[in-house]
């Protein structure tokens, strides 16, 4: 409960969600568990409905699809929920961005990744001041 009210990295606050309750519509989620919103009044400067996002556990900007990301930016008038975009054959799915996390690429000789570094192939020569 002291984690609702304190910190805003690990979902919404009691704050934000009260604001949400107050006046934000609910337009979708996405496969990572983030929630969608829109206004339901225009109080952006250039008279759009405002549009946001909260993430399922640490907010991290990354997460957003990108689909989801040309709705939250205007790229799209329809949401993804209502219209989804169509997936060509090449397009891989959304991954955030792993760095920090175990799951992060390591390359062959990180300390890392077990430490072990590759042995010298012997085309290197050692530099020393003159």
């Amino acid at each position: 409960m002291l984690s609702k009210i304190f910190t805003w990295w690990n979902g919404a606050t009691i704050g934000t969600l009260f604001t949400i309750g107050k006046r934000g519509q609910l337009v979708g989620t996405d496969e990572f568990g983030n929630r969608y919103y829109q206004s339901r009044d225009n109080v952006s400067y250039d008279g759009r409905k405002r549009r946001w996002v909260v993430y399922d556990g640490y907010a991290e900007a990354t997460k957003v699809p990108p689909e989801w990301q040309g709705w939250l930016r205007y790229t799209y008038d329809e949401s993804p929920a209502d219209v989804p975009l169509p997936r060509r054959v090449w397009e891989k799915d959304h991954l955030p961005n792993l760095t920090g996390t175990p799951m992060a690429w390591r390359p062959q000789g990180s300390l890392l990744n077990e430490g072990k570094r590759p042995a010298a192939t012997g085309d290197y020569q050692a530099w020393s001041p003159e």
